[in-house]
């Protein structure tokens, strides 16, 4: 009886040290995981800040105005373009009135001659 419960202490012994080891190796690769992606991280970071102040030098308003100058043919703004709001045409008649379902429909409604719509030929009097 002796011997079975030694034996049967060595089996659990050994079982441990196998869940043991599987603990121990299953945290090692966790943790070289995470120094992994916190070296990644660090990767992306450096990426972003690069990118970052390749954005700011891209984005200078005197490059931006010198490559304007070279590149379109902009005039300075004259003090004749600005006008007067009473000086502009009047909004044009809307044909077809707002928030109607069918606005086409409307359209076409509202034409006088349905044949210039199609686009029809009118038929001369002698042809048939």
């Amino acid at each position: 009886m002796l011997r079975l419960i030694n034996i049967i202490v060595i089996g659990a012994l050994v079982v441990a040290a196998a869940w043991v080891y599987e603990i121990k190796y299953a945290s090692t690769r966790q943790a070289e995981r995470v120094a992994k992606l916190r070296s990644e991280i660090r990767r992306e970071h450096d990426a972003i800040a690069g990118l970052r102040a390749e954005w700011a030098q891209l984005d200078n308003p005197d490059r931006i105005q010198i490559l304007a100058k070279r590149h379109l043919t902009l005039k300075p703004l004259e003090p004749t373009q600005i006008d007067t709001l009473d000086r502009l045409p009047e909004r044009p008649v809307e044909i077809v009135p707002p928030g109607t379902a069918d606005p086409i429909g409307a359209l076409i409604e509202t034409m006088v001659d349905p044949e210039v719509v199609t686009g029809a030929v009118p038929d001369r009097e002698g042809d048939q």
